[in-house]
């Protein structure tokens, strides 16, 4: 699905990715905190830092991980997610975070402990009021 078409379609969460359109050179990015005192990264951004209590930074996370834990769901999907859908927690490259996210739901198959992945970001489901809405998700590393 090609989001530089659908510029309309808000976030599912502001502010916890880059939005659309990305160049051919540019991926979505997790964004998240990052207190410069305590070195800490956080996900989401908190207003403040949850050790020292002060300011947090706001900061790209990055779009790379592995995947640590996940699960297939086989019940009614909540929001208009497609049926299975997949969830697990996976270990960003370079923060040290691990955030728990909805995984690509056409790769089911595909996923494993340890598989590298990356942020994509499409109009999947829709809101609490039953609008489209755009949604990150980790799907598999492409070898190429």
């Amino acid at each position: 699905m090609n989001l530089e078409i659908m510029p309309d379609i808000p976030p599912v969460v502001p502010g916890i990715f880059t939005l659309p359109p990305y160049s051919n050179d540019e991926s979505p990015k997790l964004l998240g905190g990052f207190c410069p005192i305590c070195n800490r990264h956080y996900f989401p951004k908190p207003r403040y830092c949850r050790v020292c209590l002060g300011p947090v930074q706001e900061t790209s996370l990055g779009s790379g991980g592995t995947i640590y834990s996940f699960t297939v769901v086989r019940r009614k999907p909540p929001l208009g997610l497609p049926e299975p859908y997949s969830v697990g927690y996976v270990d960003l490259e370079g923060s040290g975070l691990r955030v728990f996210s909805l995984l690509d739901p056409g790769a089911i198959t595909q996923l494993r402990i340890g598989l590298k992945v990356h942020l994509a970001v499409k109009s999947l489901g829709h809101d609490i009021h039953g609008r489209s809405c755009l949604r990150p998700y980790f799907t598999p590393m492409t070898v190429g």
